[in-house]
């Protein structure tokens, strides 16, 4: 895994933490911010996952005529 896919899921790990941190102490600010960074690893997550797709080289070799 690689840096970017290791800080995507602590981002993700934290944002749930804090989440369920507000909803328990019925502060909005703190539930907010971890949904907010939740949302922010998994998107972080899924554009590196489509860069990854796009920048692949392509295997296949054509033979010439």
């Amino acid at each position: 895994m690689s840096w970017l896919n290791w800080t995507s899921a602590i981002l993700v790990i934290i944002g749930l933490g804090l989440f369920l941190y507000g909803a328990n102490v019925y502060n909005a600010t703190i539930g907010w911010t971890g949904f907010c960074l939740g949302i922010v690893g998994i998107l972080l997550f899924v554009i590196t996952y489509v860069h990854a797709q796009f920048n692949k080289k392509d295997t296949t070799q054509s033979l010439p005529c």
